[in-house]
Parts: C-alpha cells; structure tokens; sequence
C-alpha cells in the first residue's frame, strides 16, 4: 500500500513527464514561419553584398536564367526538413554556389522560392547543405 504522500508525487512526476514531452511535440511540429530565432530554419538576413564572390555569382545567374554549371542548378527544391516558409510545392528551386579548391558541388547553395525562377520572391543562402539557411537582402 502506498501513502498518500508517494502517490501524490508519482503523480506530479507523471505531471511534469507530461508537460515536458507536450513541450517538445509543439517546437517539433511548429511551421518554419513560427520558429524562433534559436531553432533551426531562417536565421538572421544577410546582404547580399555580405555573401562571398560565388554566392553573388550564382544569384546574378540566378536572374539571368542560367547557364549554370551543374545539371541538378534550378531543380526542384522540396523543403522536407520544412526549415523555409511554406511555398506550394515546386516553387522552390535550389542552385549551387561554387566553393573554391573542391572538385565536387559542396555544401553552399541558394534556394529561390517564387515563379517565375528569374523573378524570386525571395532567396535563401546555406552553407551547411541545408541545415540553416539566412535570407538573402538585396
């Protein structure tokens, strides 16, 4: 038999397990727009100007509608991890920004997201393949 003393802290216990694990659910499940600065998705905007040499390159290619120097530069960028807002799905186009000294594509990359691609509502730079992403002022 307990006493009511160890019951009623099993169950504030239980309690405190609960409301935990609702915390987690609701920042897990939260839409990119509602993040806060401390979650992954959108960081701080950077200039345009802020952005090294090859980021400036590839968004000027980005406007002028190519030619880019990969094959996978303007496909469809699908937004699984949902770190940017929600756009309809294909708005997003994904577009690699050169790193100098490799011979492969890297990790750095412009998403775009609007139609038509040359005219973007807005575009997004990474350089860590998606895991954060700075919108990128003009």
């Amino acid at each position: 038999m307990t006493s009511p003393g160890s019951a009623l802290r099993a169950l504030q216990g239980l309690r405190t397990l609960a409301l935990g694990a609702a915390t987690v659910a609701a920042v897990a499940l939260s839409p990119a727009w509602a993040r806060t600065p401390d979650q992954p998705g959108v960081g701080a905007p950077v200039a345009l100007s802020a952005l090294p040499p090859e980021a400036r390159q590839t968004h000027r290619l980005i406007l002028a509608g190519g030619p880019f120097p990969y094959s996978k530069d303007g496909t469809v960028f699908f937004n699984r991890e949902r770190h940017l807002p929600p756009r309809p799905r294909g708005q997003y186009r994904e577009y690699t920004v050169r790193t100098p000294g490799l011979s492969h594509r890297g990790a750095r990359r412009i998403v775009c997201g609007g139609l038509p691609p040359t005219q973007p509502e807005a575009c997004y730079y990474t350089a860590d393949h998606y895991n954060s992403f700075k919108r990128i002022e003009p």
